[in-house]
């Protein structure tokens, strides 16, 4: 009943999310697609799916874009660089100078102070935290209550890659961090938290059991890295 009488704004609307849909920065074709394909949030991603010598075009794709996607409804997500390189400093400094995203996804959280950068760059835009590291597990408590973090994600991908796990069928070796950021999502009365991507776009099954293992453990919302996956998600 209250959603149904709450104008919903940008912020409880991320906050509700179960899709999040990645689009590549330096692909601005692609931005309205995106927007267009039922995701309850699109990321233009700064970060992996876009070459080093394409960032700084890829910035200047999203600021042209920037006023004509507000069209839309649907929450704008940055995911920027990670802090300690040169293009995730560059990318928080040009945040000062951007119409503010809805959100901004952090990759390699691991420390407050990052998270306050890039809090004090875009002060109305939400912070989503990808822990996908062992020092951003071991920060999870301090993570987690840092100032504009509305929602914790899991990067899992990064973070096997960072740990050295290696994960059998239906990772149970990643269940300790899947836990931990459920219990860090309590205990600062998050949103839910949102699970990582399935690589395998094709399986269908597969998709729809790690988001049913999401949905078990408490979270709230899945990455997707193609619109074929968000009717799944949302169905599961």
């Amino acid at each position: 009943l209250s959603r149904l009488t709450r104008p919903m704004t940008p912020k409880n609307a991320l906050a509700t999310a179960r899709t999040f849909l990645f689009v590549p920065g330096n692909r601005p074709e692609r931005f309205e697609k995106a927007f267009q394909s039922g995701a309850d949030a699109v990321v233009i991603d700064l970060e992996d799916s876009v070459p080093p010598a394409a960032k700084a075009s890829a910035r200047e794709a999203i600021a042209r874009a920037r006023q004509g996607l507000r069209k839309y409804p649907t929450p704008l997500v940055l995911r920027i660089n990670s802090a300690d390189q040169i293009a995730g400093r560059e990318d928080i400094g040009w945040l000062a100078q951007l119409e503010a995203p809805d959100a901004i996804m952090v990759p390699k959280a691991e420390s407050v102070g990052t998270l306050s950068l890039v809090a004090a760059s875009a002060p109305a835009a939400a912070i989503l935290p990808l822990i996908e590291s062992a020092a951003g597990y071991a920060a999870l408590d301090s993570l987690a209550g840092a100032a504009n973090v509305l929602r914790l994600v899991v990067g899992h991908i990064d973070f096997m890659a960072d740990t050295g796990l290696q994960c059998s069928e239906g990772e149970p070796e990643l269940m300790p961090l899947r836990f931990a950021v459920a219990m860090a999502t309590r205990v600062h009365k998050l949103a839910p938290a949102v699970d990582g991507v399935t690589v395998d776009i094709a399986n269908e099954e597969l998709l729809r059991n790690d988001t049913r293992r999401a949905l078990r453990l408490g979270f709230g919302g899945k990455l997707c890295i193609h619109p074929n996956q968000i009717a799944v998600v949302h169905e599961a």
